[in-house]
């Protein structure tokens, strides 16, 4: 990042994001510096915090995802910890797991999850879409509105990063 990168920049980055769907993701267990390597790769580009082994192992704890099955994580897992990761800055981890649990309770976990990352990429996108919210669909429109918070908590934090470069604090007057 430069000192003249501009909002535009930022939006340009965030267009050409490429996060992996449930196919994309390894079909075979991973230990969990070999899960950290994937998600912390994975979500490197959107500048979220890292993954670390005591936030999964937290995760595991509280039951927010499935424990490892002998210390070996599988697709559904890193799935989760994807979602959980992207949505932790903004919800507690019941909260988190509570709705996890709400969208797939209709549907199979893979098709929840690539829905997730299908709407998340397009608001990448398109930040300024308006979000879509259907009494019809309440779990779609929790999905729209998850990934419509992760992309909003994105550009706050992006326009704050721009606006301390450009603004310098003032000592206020007593």
């Amino acid at each position: 990042m430069t000192a003249n990168e501009t909002y535009a920049d930022w939006q340009a980055r965030m267009a050409k994001v490429v996060l992996p769907k449930w196919i994309e993701l390894p079909n075979f267990d991973l230990y969990m510096d070999q899960v950290l390597l994937l998600i912390n790769e994975t979500l490197q580009p959107l500048g979220v915090d890292p993954v670390t082994a005591a936030m999964i192992n937290n995760y595991v704890k509280h039951k927010v995802i499935m424990a490892p099955i002998k210390k070996k994580y599988q697709i559904m897992q890193l799935a989760d910890i994807i979602v959980i990761s992207l949505l932790k800055p903004s919800y507690p981890l019941d909260q988190i797991r509570q709705g996890i649990d709400q969208v797939t309770a209709t549907g199979y976990p893979k098709r929840a999850y690539d829905n997730f990352i299908t709407m998340l990429t397009h608001q990448l996108q398109h930040p300024d879409e308006p979000l879509q919210v259907s009494d019809q669909d309440l779990g779609q429109s929790l999905t729209n509105a998850a990934a419509r918070l992760i992309v909003d908590k994105l550009r706050t934090d992006e326009l704050l990063r721009l606006n301390r470069r450009r603004v310098s604090p003032q000592q206020l007057e007593k």
